[in-house]
Order: structure tokens, then sequence, then C-alpha cells
């Protein structure tokens, strides 16, 4: 195949949906398919270009067999509502030129990854002008979670965004998402279910946790041995309520055994870092190199993973993956109901969204019960083998993407 990745965030981001996107180019470049991305220069989760990139110039680069093109990009420092609107433009503009440069080479599908549905249109008329199948990969609901969580308001903006998200959904020859509830979501706004293809974050179960494999963490961190470690790695943004875990680490400040390490970067980390001054038991990191994923995942007896009520079924966290691969158990704060509860049920405990005491209580409950800490972690690291392996889940994307060049029916 050739195949034109068009999405704002890649590699080398390390968290988040670069990461991903990053690691589908590479592993169909690894198939022999070639494989060009149209990205931004890497930014996230820390909301500033990374050394050795610019903000404002064209890049071609090399990685992993794929070739690169990053278009320039504004990233505001703090990101808000208008900004973050602002931000999704940039790129959309930026990249317009090097999309219908692209669009020449005739390739045979248009990847789009959402965010940013600001690209969704312009990709749609170059798939048609050149002949290309064109394809919608939703990492989020970017949309419905902006109005769910108030960063966009007002009922008639909402009502006229999504129809017109509605109305473009509709004209792409596949649509694909992370979960089952978001596929039913966007079959409820309207797209053909033949249409319809599942492609969840997977993750290389086989480099989490190897056998034998030592975390050093706990020494660099000063973490006594017989500490049990309660984890949150991943972006700190608004939509994980991260609030909630200052609040328990502080009710559980006089505990024995539990220890809290915050690792990761975004706008949310100096709220959270002040709300936790003057706690001995928390930990702060940086995001980590790639290589040294596993090992951190492993540090934890017990994974955190915050999100808040009105962000479920809008999107599926893509760390979670990760956490279940570790083989610890997971708190997710989550409606009973929704897909990640039903995810996590039976690898972890399932608590109310934004609920400190319940927090509380089910840190304290695995703390004090090694014996059920390591059922539901062996239960964790089962399913991402059966469910989640990376080999698994892109070579049924790569089956779905040639199967789109060989035709759909037209709506």
């Amino acid at each position: 195949m050739r195949l034109l990745i068009y999405g704002l965030n890649f590699a080398p981001e390390l968290t988040g949906i670069g990461k991903y996107t990053g690691e589908l180019a590479a592993w169909l470049a690894g198939r022999g398919h070639t494989v060009s991305v149209i990205a931004g220069p890497p930014y996230y989760p820390a909301w500033r270009i990374e050394p050795g990139y610019s903000a404002w110039r064209y890049r071609r680069e090399t990685w992993r067999g794929v070739t690169v093109i990053r278009t320039p990009l504004w990233v505001p420092a703090r990101p808000g509502g208008l900004k973050r609107l602002l931000h999704l433009a940039s790129f959309a503009a930026s990249s317009l030129p090097v999309l219908i440069m692209q669009a020449f080479k005739r390739p045979d599908v248009i990847f789009v990854v959402a965010p940013s549905l600001f690209c969704a249109p312009a990709a749609w008329l170059a798939a048609r002008l050149c002949g290309a199948r064109v394809w919608l990969h939703i990492q989020d609901y970017e949309v419905d979670a902006a109005f769910e969580l108030g960063l966009l308001k007002g009922r008639g903006l909402r009502k006229v965004v999504l129809g017109l998200e509605r109305w473009l959904l509709r004209r792409f020859d596949r649509v694909s998402t992370i979960s089952g509830r978001m596929l039913e979501l966007a079959r409820r706004k309207g797209v053909d279910a033949r249409r319809l293809e599942t492609l969840p974050n997977w993750v290389d179960v086989d480099a989490i946790c190897r056998p034998g494999c030592q975390s050093r963490y706990r020494s660099e961190l000063g973490i006594p041995p017989h500490a049990v470690v309660a984890l949150y790695a991943g972006n700190m943004g608004v939509k994980q309520g991260l609030e909630v875990l200052a609040q328990a680490a502080r009710m559980l400040a006089a505990h024995p055994k539990l220890w809290f390490v915050f690792c990761g970067e975004g706008p949310q980390r100096d709220a959270l870092h002040a709300l936790c001054k003057g706690l001995p038991q928390v930990r702060f990191l940086d995001l980590q190199p790639a290589e040294r994923l596993g090992e951190l995942l492993c540090t934890a007896d017990i994974h955190l993973l915050p999100q808040r009520a009105n962000a479920a079924d809008l999107v599926m966290p893509s760390k979670l993956s990760g956490m279940l691969a570790s083989g610890r158990p997971v708190i997710c704060t989550a409606q009973p109901g929704t897909e990640l509860a039903g995810v996590v049920g039976g690898k972890g405990i399932v608590i109310p969204p934004e609920d400190a005491q319940a927090l509380v209580a089910a840190l304290e409950e695995l703390a004090d019960d090694p014996c059920r800490r390591h059922a539901l972690g062996r239960a964790a690291r089962h399913y991402a083998q059966r469910h989640l392996h990376i080999d698994a889940v892109l070579s049924e994307a790569e089956k779905a993407l040639i199967h789109c060049i060989g035709g759909i029916p037209q709506g």
C-alpha cells in the first residue's frame, strides 16, 4: 500500500495519540508498505516544542522507515477553549499545502487521525481529487468532550458544530475508533455500520515487565522497599480530574505503607504539585524515556486511572493498555455501565469519579491485601495478552486497510 497518515501528533511524543500513530506508521512500514506522515513538531504533553524542532519551519525527516513532514504549529503555553481551537486551526492551515502536494503522489489511503477534526474536510477533498480512499480514525470525540468539559459553551454553538461533524463523518470511506461505545456513538452520528471499524489502542505486551526485569525507580526516588506504590503516569490535563489524587494522598499521609508517584507533564501538573506540597510520601517524575516505560509501569503495585465523569465513553484512556500489560491492578474512576468500567472490572477496582473518599477506601483495601493485588494483576496481564497485543491489533488494521482499497459500498 501507499499510505498517507495525516494527524497533528506523532513520534517522538512518548504519550497519547502521537505514540500510537508513530507505532502504527512504523509497524506498517516494517511490513513493506510505503508510509508518509504529515504532522506537527512534537510538543505533547508538555505543551512546548521539543528541542531540535521549530514551531515555524517546515521540515522533512525519515523515522523508522517512514517519511515525516513536519509543518508549523502554534502551541499555547496554557491551552484553553479558544486557544486550543486556534492551536488546531494553525496546524490545519499550515499543513494544507503539504497535503495537496502529497495528494499528487496518489496514495491509496489517506488516514486522518482525530483530533484534529479541523483537518478532516481537506483530507476528504484531497482524497476525492486524487482517487484515494479516506479513513478517519477517532482517538477521542474532541467536539463532544470540549462541550462536556466546559471548554466550549453554548447550546446553539453545540448544535451547529455537532451537525457539521455528523455531515462530515458520513462522507468518509471508513471511520474507526478505539472502543465499542465510541463506535456506537459514531453509528448514532449517522455513520453507516458497513463503514465502521474498531481499532483499539495496543501495547507491546512482551516489552512490559520482561522476566527478571528490576525497577530502579524506588531507590532513585527514596521509596522504602516495603512500600506499596500507587502510580499515575500520563498526561496531566483537564480530562483526568487529578485533584482527587492529591486529596487521597493527603488523606493517606499517615498510612504506614502507601506512597504515591505522579509521572508526566501537562497543563495541570503545577496545580497538582501545589496540592501535594508538604506530603512526604509523594514523588513527582518528569515524562520518562520510552526505553524505561516498562520499568516505570512495573514500579507500581497499584495503577491510578482518574477520569472526569462527563468524559466517560467519549475517550478511552490510552495509558490503560500499558497498565494492564504490567500485571498490576488498576483503580479507575468511572460510572457503572461505561465501557471503561467494563474493561477494568475484574482487573482492578472501579469507583465513582471525583470521589476522594472512595479512592482512599480502594487504596487501603488493595494496600492491605497483596493476594488480591496479585490476582487482579494476573487478570489484567492476561487480558492485555489476549486482546491488546500490538501484532494482533495491527494485523487486523492492515487487513482492513487493504480491504478498504478494494472498495466499499458508496453512499
